[in-house]
């Protein structure tokens, strides 16, 4: 099952155990269950602190639980081949088994030994889905953390007969004690926080304790992460406070234009930001959502930024990096049958749709190359365009119009999803040049159409917004506000990369600077702080 490299990087990691752990697998006669005993019996032989069994009852074959030998109700199982994406996943898990610290703060640990309940954990993953490792390794630290949290983690693609039985159309898609829980990426924060009615109180209490910044960022992304790290370099007091620190571009796959690195993917760079952040005395508020800015009444005084949860935080200078999301196509049937056929991910949850039939809304980029990807994997794809032709580069059109499991479809506005109360079965659309409605009959919807700045929360704050809700700003990354910069996604410069938002983030940043140094003397600022 593991090439000599994987071996190699595994028994270097095995090395790390600090007490016995036991697998013990539940298997059945099929070829699943075969690769998976040679698995297990391949990470026993690499290490005296590994034992693998085979006698194990449990109902999911193949499946296998990692087990604390000292302490047999810290454990987690893996049902089908934690492999692709989720390698690491088991790597950290055998890990955390065996005693080895986890790289997590120890207040995150405490909240995590201290949730008052029993918690029956089932979370279903693809193995090309690279939004599914944060739920993975979320769930596994808490099942080995607290006895009374017991985590399953099913390979959707082994156990395809459950996945249609529970409707499962998206992953990451979890369910607590039998129903569903969440759908989508969630952190061990986000986690405790759904689980903990106190999460929101005990996070304002503690930010209600903070002096004010020199500079706060909203929003973590990669403009968000380069302006922290500008600001913080130049020795000023700094704060990040982010819904979700790296933002979208966590859940971007393929990365091939970022210039330097030929190939990497989005949770990777997401991982490489929050590493260089925390290289310097940053403060990170992470799963916090900005409601309200309200700004200095004079130039030189403190801006404030008000927090869902009640608590607010201020600082002499703001950055404001919250970036954007997918449109939405805002017709009948889009909300309803969200994550029961209609997907915005074809990396995590194409392989659900695994010979069956399926739609893509948008020609754009991001569109066909979705559309390609999935041809790759579905029966057919159905590409629907609004416009006359495809926007998308010319070799992707190629690409595209090569595969002989595509349809393409321009001049149509979707009108309509269909579904049949539980999931999709096909959508509607009306040919623009002929006014005629036409349906096609399918099982999945994946819509790229684009992107709307998170903006909305800015409207009643003086911030000059764009027809289009982007922050407006000059040459210089400022606002319409002296004091308030903003960067990225959420503004109105052109082209939507993740470079550029890097670069403007440190242009904000610097102006941030010079700014806070020729309103005020940098020993008042920093005494104020």
């Amino acid at each position: 099952m593991l090439d000599a490299n994987l071996t190699q990087q595994l028994k270097t990691y095995l090395a790390n155990l600090r007490e016995p752990i036991e697998l013990v697998a539940s298997l059945g006669d099929d070829a699943k269950s075969a690769q998976t005993r040679e698995l297990l019996n391949e990470i026993a032989a690499l290490s005296d602190k590994v034992s693998a069994s085979f006698d194990g009852s449990d109902a999911r074959k193949p499946s296998f639980a990692i087990i604390r030998a000292s302490d047999p109700s810290r454990q987690v199982r893996f049902a089908g081949l934690p492999m692709g994406h989720e390698f690491t996943s088991l790597v950290l898990a055998l890990l955390w088994a065996g005693g080895h610290p986890p790289k997590v703060e120890q207040d995150v640990l405490d909240q995590i030994a201290a949730l008052d309940g029993d918690y029956n954990f089932e979370m279903y993953f693809s193995l090309s889905c690279h939004n599914c490792p944060d739920v993975v390794q979320a769930l596994t630290l808490m099942a080995l953390t607290n006895p009374r949290v017991k985590a399953t983690l099913i390979e959707g693609g082994t156990f395809q007969a459950e996945v249609d039985a529970r409707n499962v159309l998206a992953v990451p898609a979890t369910f607590l004690n039998g129903e569903m829980f969440a759908s989508g990426k969630m952190g061990v924060e986000e986690i405790i926080a759904k689980l903990d009615s106190n999460a929101d109180a005990k996070a304002a209490a503690k930010i209600a304790d903070k002096k004010p910044f020199e500079v706060l960022v909203v929003g973590g992304g990669p403009a968000g992460a380069s302006a922290a790290i500008y600001t913080a370099r130049k020795g000023f007091s700094t704060g990040i406070a982010a819904e979700r620190f790296g933002g979208q571009v966590l859940d971007t796959m393929g990365i091939e234009n970022f210039i330097s690195v030929p190939y990497t993917e989005g949770p990777k760079l997401g991982a490489a930001l929050e590493a260089h952040v925390k290289e310097y005395d940053i403060d990170v508020m992470n799963l916090q959502l900005a409601e309200k800015l309200i700004p200095a009444k004079v130039p030189g005084g403190y801006h404030e930024v008000v927090l869902k949860n009640g608590a607010s935080l201020k600082a002499r200078a703001v950055v404001l990096t919250t970036g954007a999301r997918w449109r939405n196509l805002g017709v009948p049937g889009e909300f309803e049958y969200r994550n029961r056929g209609v997907a915005y991910c074809p990396h995590c949850d194409g392989p659900l749709f695994k010979g069956k039939r399926v739609a893509v809304i948008g020609g754009g980029n991001s569109g066909v190359e979705a559309a390609i990807d999935l041809a790759n994997i579905v029966g057919h794809v159905t590409l629907i365009e609004f416009d006359s032709q495809l926007r998308a580069d010319q070799v992707l059109q190629d690409k595209l119009r090569s595969m002989p499991n595509v349809t393409i479809h321009t001049s149509a506005q979707t009108t309509e999803v269909t579904g049949d109360g539980e999931r999709v079965n096909g959508l509607v659309y009306k040919d623009r040049e002929s006014g005629e409605e036409k349906k096609v009959e399918l099982e999945g919807v994946f819509v790229q159409i684009g992107l709307v700045p998170n903006s909305e929360w800015l409207k009643d704050s003086g911030v000059e917004l764009s027809p289009r809700g982007e922050i407006v700003i000059d040459d210089k990354a400022a606002t319409n506000l002296p004091g308030i910069f903003a960067a990225g996604d959420v503004t109105t410069v052109p082209y939507k990369q993740i470079i550029i938002s890097m670069g403007e983030g440190a242009k904000a940043a610097l102006s941030a600077f010079d700014y806070i140094i020729r309103t005020a003397p940098a020993e008042d600022v920093a005494e104020a702080a």
